[in-house]
């Protein structure tokens, strides 16, 4: 463990973990000194993360979490607090993109699929590890929203709506405990190179004209990484951003200026 990181002594539960810009969360957070539940329902890069956390000096372990599970979540915040502290950084970065269907032909249930792991997830997860937090009269949550929490595109109607949801989950939780001294904020990713990215282009039959067509949406002319994200969730979980609170960390190459 870093004893000077910046985020050393405090405690982190990162949702959806185990790949993508949940890993890379995890790793700078532990990098930079907390001790980091790494949680996800994909359990052997999960393990492997915790692995390499661990080789490196870090603290870390694995929980399985589905985070549509209110009872998992609840169980596995107790266990985080059982075995590293009470919890002073929330990562909500668990989320699926859904179905690219337009809205008349989304179904109910692939509605309710996405909005379960999006919305109920960020819910219960936020539900359930305040109480560690409002006792303590300090902590950050962190939302991952999205690009399209802040404007609209005409694709994946469900997961456009997920995003606006958790925009303003946030800002309503900034302002119901702030006098606990506990930080809500949200952070909109433009196009980040990750597996879920990975996939959508995987769709397309010219990938290469795809990459390009992405690159070409940010006016810095490339797709972020995923370390791009996690200096941001650093920087909210730290104490640096100790006035900031209820707001959006807008980190997309530009795609939201025009």
């Amino acid at each position: 463990m870093n004893q000077n990181g910046r985020v050393s002594g405090k405690v982190a539960l990162v949702t959806g973990a185990s790949l993508g810009i949940g890993r890379a969360c995890a790793k700078l957070l532990a990098a930079e000194g907390a001790a980091v539940a790494i949680t996800d329902v994909r359990d052997e890069p999960g393990h492997s993360l915790v692995e390499e956390i661990c080789q490196s000096g870090g603290t870390a372990s694995y929980w399985h979490l589905d985070v549509a599970d209110e009872d998992a979540v609840r169980a596995t915040a107790k266990a985080v607090e059982a075995k590293f502290g009470a919890i002073s950084i929330l990562v909500n970065n668990a989320g699926i993109s859904g179905v690219d269907k337009p809205t008349h032909e989304v179904t109910s249930e692939e509605w309710d699929r996405l909005m379960a792991v999006n919305v109920k997830g960020v819910f219960f997860c936020t539900k359930h590890v305040l109480p560690q937090m409002m006792k303590a009269n300090k902590g950050s949550i962190i939302n991952l929203s999205s690009i399209y929490g802040l404007v609209g595109a005409p694709d994946v109607p469900p997961y456009h709506a997920s995003k606006g949801a958790v925009r303003l989950m946030t800002k309503t939780d900034a302002l119901i405990y702030a006098p606990y001294g506990i930080r809500v904020n949200s952070i909109h990713p433009g196009f980040i190179w990750t597996p879920m990215v990975e996939g959508y282009l995987s769709s397309q039959s010219d990938q290469a004209a795809g990459r390009k067509a992405l690159d070409a949406l940010h006016p810095l002319g490339h797709v972020g990484e995923p370390d791009d994200i996690a200096y941001g969730v650093l920087y909210l979980g730290s104490d640096e951003s100790k006035f900031i609170t209820g707001t959006e960390l807008v980190i997309d190459g530009g795609y939201t200026a025009r």
